[in-house]
């Protein structure tokens, strides 16, 4: 690991959440997520560049098992047999983002930002995100970063947005 892993900004996080609002924005394209060890974040970066309304269309954040449940419909059985931070919860995230909301391409987040809260089979600083377009294939994949709590949740968000701009193809 580098330590520009560590030393990310919100300015880095706001550029490329402009950089992804352009492309959306030229793709004619709207975003939802949903977050969960970002707890928001992600919605807080993408608000707070000007406009972006006509591109994000929202985020739901499911801290808890029974949120991820009530407001997104992931299953229990999914959260009792592979729990929150997993790849068929953030799947199934993203099913309950499209079911909810307008957006045509969605990203959802769900991890162990520390300090404690990991075990061996799921370590802190494990953290899936799912990521697609609606009606296409949506994508799960599990990440490790290091650092502490606010250094993992950082990392998230950058490459949840960098996921999203290699989806749509942006430069």
């Amino acid at each position: 690991m580098n330590s520009a892993d560590l030393d990310i900004t919100e300015q880095d996080l706001r550029l490329l959440a402009q950089q992804l609002g352009q492309c959306l924005t030229a793709k004619g394209l709207k975003l939802a997520s949903a977050e969960s060890c970002t707890g928001g974040w992600l919605a807080k970066i993408i608000t707070d560049i000007p406009g972006s309304s006509a591109w994000f269309t929202g985020s739901v954040v499911s801290y808890s098992n029974e949120a991820k449940h009530s407001l997104l419909d992931v299953s229990e059985a999914t959260l009792n047999e592979f729990g929150a931070v997993s790849g068929e919860t953030v799947l199934e995230m993203a099913d309950g983002v499209f079911g909810r909301t307008d957006a045509d391409v969605a990203v959802c987040i769900s991890g162990i930002a520390g300090p404690d809260g990991g075990s061996e089979d799921k370590p802190v600083g494990l953290v899936w995100l799912s990521w697609g377009k609606r009606d296409k294939s949506v994508f799960a994949n599990p990440f490790n970063f290091d650092g502490d709590r606010e250094q993992v949740r950082k990392q998230s968000l950058r490459q949840a947005l960098h996921c999203l701009l290699d989806l749509l193809v942006c430069d």
